[in-house]
C-alpha cells in the first residue's frame, strides 16, 4: 500500500472524529473528494429535483471529474488536516 493511500485512510478515519461537525459546504467537499479518490469520475444519472441532497452530492462529485485519484486523496488529506 502506498504512503499516500495510508495517509488517506488515516484522514478518512480522522474525519469521523472531528471536534465539530463541518458546514454542509465542507461536508460536500469531503464527500466529493472521497468519492473521486475511491471511485473515480461520477457515473450514473443525476438525481431528480426532489432529491436535493442527492443532487448536491452528485454535482459536487461531478465538479471533480478529471481529477486523478492521487490528487483527490491529497486534497482530502489536506482538507481534513485543516479541520483538526
Amino acid at each position: 500500500m502506498s504512503a499516500l493511500k495510508k495517509k488517506f485512510e488515516t484522514a478518512a478515519a480522522d474525519s469521523k472524529k472531528l471536534k465539530e461537525r463541518p458546514s454542509n459546504e465542507v461536508m460536500l467537499k469531503l464527500y466529493s473528494l472521497y468519492k473521486q479518490a475511491t471511485d473515480g469520475d461520477v457515473q450514473g444519472k443525476r438525481p431528480g429535483f426532489t432529491d436535493m441532497v442527492g443532487r448536491a452530492k452528485y454535482d459536487a462529485w461531478s465538479a471533480l471529474s478529471g481529477t486523478s485519484e492521487d490528487q483527490a486523496m491529497q486534497q482530502y488529506i489536506d482538507l481534513v488536516s485543516s479541520l483538526k
